[in-house]
């Protein structure tokens, strides 16, 4: 039986406590230390997860303690410094999305990473959710053709600024907070993209960013995708904030409907399943469909470290990302089409 991998945290704070959770899901790691620079929340961390040691600074914890992988899970505006110290120690690394808060500073991380020869990825767990691993297991089927066109939809009047109350004063909102899940999923279903154009909209005035979105892409074997995001929107059913699709081809459709239904429509009529996420007893039932996708995307990111390959979303995968999301800013700022390959 292969020992267990032991793993530090860095960042205790709301979204940790199911990261955390979801890798004692999995299995196969062992939490031997926290980090947070308000040391109390760190205690309560390692309490409630049996972590052994205790820190308020991440460098003397890199130093003392025998990692096999270090799971970054702070405030974006500090992930650069703690996965450059990782490299630095020459531990291997996850980190939380988005990976950097502007693009030269993402791909200074994954340079770094790469110079240093340190296993890098970002914990980008959307593509991971059961019913999206459908939608693209229905595209690369080909029963329905090839797609032509495609929309990935998140909206919702859900308030997020309950739990992360920093995400109101943060000047790019959306687009870096569920923009870099859609535009991911985006990228998964459909390839790299090579055009793109953006427009913003802020309708909540007590919030510092944007918080709707639409981005226009033109992807893969020439297919239209259209990214909607809005954290502005009252719908007829909301239990909790999901991911809608449609996905047109050329001889059916495939869709993904806000209650868990995917539905393959051909000239022969249409086939239906629905995919409920797992539920365990750590999740919020406010983010139960997100949550529930932590626990794969932790068993691939163990596979890929155990293994030595890349991530599925490795920091050069993710990288792509990032220029679509950074882009689609730039896009939004000046009202002109980017092309994000060109300046790859």
């Amino acid at each position: 039986m292969m020992r267990p991998l032991r793993y530090a945290v860095l960042g205790c704070g709301f979204w940790s406590q199911f990261q955390i959770a979801a890798w004692q899901e999995v299995g196969g790691v062992e939490l031997i230390a926290v980090y947070n620079r308000t040391k109390c929340e760190a205690e309560a961390t390692a309490v409630r997860f049996g972590a052994p040691a205790v820190y308020d600074d991440a460098e003397a914890l890199l130093a003392k303690e025998p990692l096999d992988f270090v799971d970054i899970i702070t405030d974006v505006s500090t992930h650069s410094q703690f996965v450059e110290l990782a490299a630095r120690y020459r531990v291997p690394v996850i980190c939380q999305k988005p990976m950097a808060s502007d693009l030269a500073t993402a791909e200074a991380m994954v340079r770094t990473c790469r110079e240093a020869g340190v296993f890098f990825a970002v914990h980008e767990n959307w593509r991971w959710q059961q019913c999206i691993r459908e939608l693209k297991r229905t595209i690369e089927e080909a029963t329905i053709g090839r797609p032509f066109r495609g929309r990935v939809t998140f909206s919702t009047s859900f308030s997020v600024f309950d739990n992360q109350p920093f995400l109101r004063q943060t000047p790019q909102f959306i687009i870096t907070d569920i923009g870099s899940h859609i535009i991911d999923v985006a990228r998964f279903l459909f390839g790299e993209a090579r055009s793109l154009n953006c427009q913003t909209r802020r309708v909540n005035s007590a919030i510092m960013g944007e918080d709707v979105a639409t981005v226009m892409m033109e992807m893969g074997e020439g297919v239209t995708v259209t990214c909607e995001m809005s954290y502005a929107s009252r719908l007829e059913y909301e239990r909790y904030p999901e991911t809608y699709a449609l996905i047109e081809c050329g001889r059916g459709s495939v869709s993904l409907t806000q209650d868990g239904w995917v539905r393959v429509t051909t000239a022969d009529g249409t086939l239906a399943r629905r995919y409920v996420p797992p539920h365990y007893s750590w999740m919020d039932s406010r983010y139960e469909v997100v949550q529930a996708s932590i626990v794969p995307c932790n068993a691939h990111l163990l596979e890929a470290l155990r293994s030595g390959c890349p991530a599925e979303t490795s920091g050069e995968n993710n990288l792509a990302t990032m220029r679509l999301v950074f882009g689609a800013y730039e896009s939004a700022a000046t009202g002109q089409v980017i092309y994000p390959q060109r300046g790859a």
